[in-house]
């Protein structure tokens, strides 16, 4: 399940197979280290929580004792606590009194009939309402170097836009990338599960519908745009111009369902005239 060295930002997978992590640090008077206090529990439950979305943690495998994490994170056991219940609440594991706390077997349960009922219109409805201020927040919030990682996806732009399937894995990750910016984990999660619908059935049925040559080649002009929006720091810019992209993708999407619509209809008119 592990491997040896470090896996991401914060957390290591230490040699034996045992998850360790590496708690933020500021430098006191004395230059000695020490844990920041400021991001406690927020910041254990996105480590706890990306370890386990990363699969370090097995479904069903139990976590270590709260004084292991204690230790491991140099924080009380209550603020452990508070951070297993976070993740407790988001259904990543279930605590059970006496024999400790395991992750869910089945973490992407619900999740599946979310996005199987949720219909291309209604998933443009949602992003809506979140993503003007998702950008906001990423021109307020993205470092020099979530600029850089968009700057470089930027790049590889041309070479996504011949085909719909090509096109969409790009433009599920430059919007990903926007959501990292914004530096709020809650904000990347919500952000992966709109992904997520995005690669079920009805959104797949739609694809070739609505993603012409020439609207990928319009998207791919508003997403130059919307980046260099984020990489100067425009806040109106931004808004301005993911809710166009956004009311533009949502009338092409009325245009598909319409066109479905006329196909289903019985033709009448011939008939009559027979």
């Amino acid at each position: 399940m592990t491997k040896s060295g470090q896996t991401s930002q914060g957390i290591a997978a230490a040699p034996g197979g045992h998850v360790t992590f590496e708690a933020p640090h500021t430098r006191g008077d004395s230059g000695a280290a020490m844990t920041d206090p400021v991001r406690g529990s927020v910041w254990i439950t996105g480590q706890l929580r990306q370890a386990i979305l990363e699969g370090r943690y097995a479904p069903g495998e139990k976590l270590p004792a709260e004084r292991k994490f204690a230790a491991a994170f140099g924080a009380s056991r209550a603020t452990i606590r508070t951070a297993l219940s976070r993740l407790e609440t988001e259904r990543l594991v279930t605590r059970r009194l006496g024999a400790g706390t395991f992750v869910n077997t089945d973490l992407q349960a619900g999740n599946e009939d979310v996005a199987e009922l949720t219909s291309p219109l209604e998933l443009i409805e949602v992003r809506l309402g979140l993503e003007p201020n998702m950008v906001r927040l990423a021109v307020l919030n993205a470092t020099a170097r979530d600029i850089e990682r968009l700057g470089s996806h930027i790049a590889g732009m041309p070479a996504a836009a011949g085909d719909s399937e090509s096109f969409t894995r790009w433009d599920i990750e430059f919007h990903q990338l926007i959501a990292e910016a914004t530096r709020i984990p809650l904000m990347v999660w919500v952000y992966r599960k709109i992904n997520d619908v995005r690669t079920h059935s009805q959104w797949n049925a739609m694809k070739s519908k609505v993603l012409t040559p020439e609207r990928i080649a319009e998207y791919n002009e508003q997403h130059l745009s919307l980046y260099e929006a984020i990489r100067t720091r425009d806040i109106d810019g931004a808004v301005a111009v993911v809710a166009r992209h956004l009311h533009y993708a949502r009338r092409q999407l009325l245009g598909a369902h319409l066109g479905e619509a006329g196909e289903l209809q019985p033709r009448t008119g011939a008939a009559t005239q027979r």
